[in-house]
């Protein structure tokens, strides 16, 4: 990634939380770092370990570029090496009690938060305004600057307290995306169904990307050769 200076750094701020789902956030953050976007990450304690038990990765604060670069490197099917030469320059990681980080600031200029996978615990506690740790810190000062919060939730079933939350963020301008994988794009592995999943979140983020293929009105169009 071209060097940008500190001043003129606008990134995205990707939180990551508990729900299953560590691959969604993978391809998200491999194509905003692909569309030559600054990214600010943040890893919640508790996504510590779903990442451990669906990928293996111990994920440590000191270590952080190391473990990012492994863990953006598998696939969905968690084999290694799928993915090579992620350039991580571009990419500045806060600890998840770090609420003097930059992101818990309004004044720090982001260009909004992508929340993905967003656990239940986590949409309500952003919906409450609760600010528990930095992640959630983050998405309320994102709401409260009119910055653009994708957030992407992964729970079925949905019970009616989650659902209450999710409308509050909605009405509180947030942008909700299940994290639903749809079948027309011609989806043959599982990692179609991920990106899919990704894709959708960074266009309601308006990150361009590849990731899927989009509808153009032909029916039988997800099932032809790319």
């Amino acid at each position: 990634m071209e060097h940008v200076k500190a001043e003129d750094r606008r990134p995205w701020v990707v939180g990551v939380s508990g729900a299953s789902g560590t691959p969604y956030a993978a391809s998200v953050l491999r194509a905003l770092i692909a569309a030559g976007e600054a990214v600010d990450l943040v890893v919640s304690r508790a996504s510590r370990l779903t990442l451990l038990d669906e990928t293996g990765i111990s994920f440590r604060d000191a270590h952080w570029r190391e473990d990012l670069g492994e863990w953006l490197a598998r696939g969905a099917d968690g084999k290694p090496g799928t993915f090579e030469g992620i350039d991580l320059d571009g990419v500045r990681y806060w600890p998840a009690g770090d609420l003097a980080a930059g992101p818990s600031s309004g004044s720090y200029r982001a260009k909004g938060m992508i929340i993905v996978p967003a656990s239940t615990a986590c949409v309500a506690g952003v919906a409450l305004g609760l600010s528990k740790d930095l992640l959630q810190r983050a998405a309320s000062v994102t709401l409260k600057e009119g910055r653009r919060l994708v957030v992407t939730v992964r729970e079925t079933p949905l019970n009616g307290q989650t659902l209450k939350a999710l409308v509050t963020l909605d009405e509180a301008g947030a942008v909700v995306v299940p994290a639903s994988p749809a079948f027309y794009a011609g989806a043959t592995h599982i990692q179609d169904l991920v990106d899919f999943v990704a894709g959708r979140a960074l266009d309601a983020a308006g990150v361009p990307h590849t990731l899927y293929r989009r509808w153009e009105g032909e029916l039988g169009g997800g099932s032809r050769e790319s």
